[in-house]
């Protein structure tokens, strides 16, 4: 499929928001008392974070 300049950079800014709320979910869920009790949220927290980075990279590739 073949993007134009502006969709790629649009998706490139709304992945970045994303990833800045994901990190600070992290950071917040790390912080609790108890961070063992929500393993399963830092891990998927974890893994779509680095899935939008590949993401931000493909798109930075692309243009």
């Amino acid at each position: 499929m073949d993007f134009s300049k502006d969709e790629l950079l649009e998706a490139k800014r709304q992945i970045d928001s994303t990833l800045h709320k994901l990190r600070e979910t992290v950071k917040t869920l790390e912080a609790k008392e108890q961070p063992q009790r929500y393993k399963s949220q830092l891990t998927l927290a974890k893994r779509r974070i680095q899935a939008f980075e590949i993401a931000i990279c493909l798109i930075e590739n692309e243009l």
